[in-house]
């Protein structure tokens, strides 16, 4: 029988996903640029969302392909890595005014810490690449991730602008917040630290409704008060960090002692009869 030429439709469609996502992040590049906060902020959401989605689908559609991954790693590099910084970078510089010496500070070292969070966003994504074949992940078997993933090393970046839109607090879009935060973000993202994996969580029978009920309601915030959905968002996400940490050092000590005891019957196996 001749075997059908071509690739199944069922690839492109996570593929198509992860481009928009792609193109998201470049509107959000395009809005930040021209002053419109709002639609630069919102852009990188959607793109959050599409990310979110493509892999969910290409594992429902059984679409996964290496060239998938590739794709999905450039996108977020753009959309969660560079689009963030030149945001963050030509807020800054619209809210302070030309001819300031906080605006002089900014032009000389802001765009280094906008460069620092694009450039940590990208080694992270090649970390991850590199490992994505290895079989001896610590934090990847015992339901952790590497550091904070791209998206929402994006939203914490980006939580001094989600607080300005809210409040409209001038203290929210000083230099010297806003810069050591952006330095922080961009190092929990290369960092070592474990964090929690949203997709290894897994949720009891009898809570299942009000979990749909939570997740519409964040939804339906969203649309409503965007900024402080968003804003309380970035901050309880920040919060789980630490409960991370403390939950894969529990996770550690219990593979350890397990290995001693492993050890130990193995010694005593091997040891000779009196």
């Amino acid at each position: 029988m001749r075997r059908p030429r071509g690739i199944p439709l069922r690839t492109l469609v996570p593929n198509a996903i992860t481009a928009l996502a792609l193109c998201s992040g470049l509107f959000g590049i395009r809005y930040g640029m021209a002053g419109d906060w709002e639609k630069a902020v919102g852009a990188i959401v959607l793109a959050a969302f599409l990310d979110m989605m493509d892999g969910r689908i290409a594992r429902l559609l059984k679409g996964q392909s290496r060239f998938g991954a590739e794709l999905d790693s450039l996108s977020d590099v753009t959309a969660f890595g560079v689009a963030p910084a030149i945001i963050l970078y030509e807020w800054m510089l619209a809210q302070i005014g030309s001819g300031s010496p906080a605006f002089d500070y900014w032009v000389r070292y802001g765009w280094l810490l906008a460069l620092g969070h694009a450039v940590c966003g990208a080694l992270r994504l090649a970390r991850f690449n590199a490992a994505i074949d290895l079989h001896d992940q610590p934090h990847k078997s015992a339901g952790f991730l590497t550091g904070i993933p791209a998206p929402a090393g994006a939203g914490l970046a980006l939580l001094p602008l989600f607080l300005w839109l809210w409040t409209g607090l001038s203290v929210f879009h000083e230099p010297l917040l806003v810069a050591p935060w952006a330095a922080a973000v961009a190092f929990l993202m290369v960092s070592n630290l474990a964090t929690f994996s949203w997709g290894s969580l897994r949720l009891r029978s009898h809570v299942r409704l009000g979990a749909l009920l939570v997740v519409a309601l964040i939804g339906g915030a969203i649309f409503t008060a965007p900024w402080p959905t968003l804003s309380i968002a970035a901050i309880l996400y920040a919060l789980t960090i630490p409960f991370s940490i403390l939950a894969y050092g529990k996770v550690k000590r219990q593979r350890a002692a397990a290995a001693l005891a492993s050890t130990s019957s193995t010694s005593d196996a091997d040891a000779p009869l009196v």
